[in-house]
């Protein structure tokens, strides 16, 4: 499914779970506040597919587009959420801000050049800025690793 057509809102006990599907361009909200009338409540007003570990919450009326994660580990959750929901994991790759869920906007290598360190300015030439907390992004070997377990996700559906 593309990023484009599905929003999440993930509770409080999968913030790793948030970072990855963001790491693929899907909305994602975390959320924090704990009440599950609160997260609920966002998940009806804007769409969203809530992913939680609690059964209660998924056994709840309003709280009818839900996802139970099984496990514990955030590799086997994000197997789950993409195998169950055929999610699209290369087209919108590295697009959105891991820390606020908002969409990265490619700068000039100039623009960054007093705001990361002086070695990635001078060995990277693509950089992206996230235009609601500021934070700056480049292709490191990072992204490779990601890449490659992405790669061994695909290899294994």
């Amino acid at each position: 499914m593309n990023p484009e057509g599905i929003k999440f809102i993930a509770d409080e006990m999968l913030g790793k779970l948030a970072k990855w599907l963001r790491t693929l361009g899907y909305d994602t909200t975390y959320y924090r506040d704990g009440a599950d009338s609160g997260l609920v409540q966002i998940a009806l007003v804007e769409n969203r597919i809530i992913l939680t570990r609690d059964i209660r919450l998924v056994e709840r009326k309003l709280a009818r587009n839900c996802v139970l994660i099984k496990s514990d580990n955030v590799w086997e959750q994000f197997e789950q959420i993409v195998r169950e929901l055929d999610l699209d994991t290369k087209s919108h790759l590295f697009t959105r801000c891991l820390i606020c869920n908002k969409e990265l906007k490619l700068v000039e290598k100039e623009y960054v050049r007093d705001l990361v360190p002086p070695y990635v300015y001078q060995t990277q030439n693509e950089f992206y800025k996230c235009l609601e907390c500021g934070r700056i992004y480049w292709p490191g070997t990072h992204k490779d690793s990601m890449l490659e377990l992405l790669n061994n996700l695909d290899k294994e559906t």
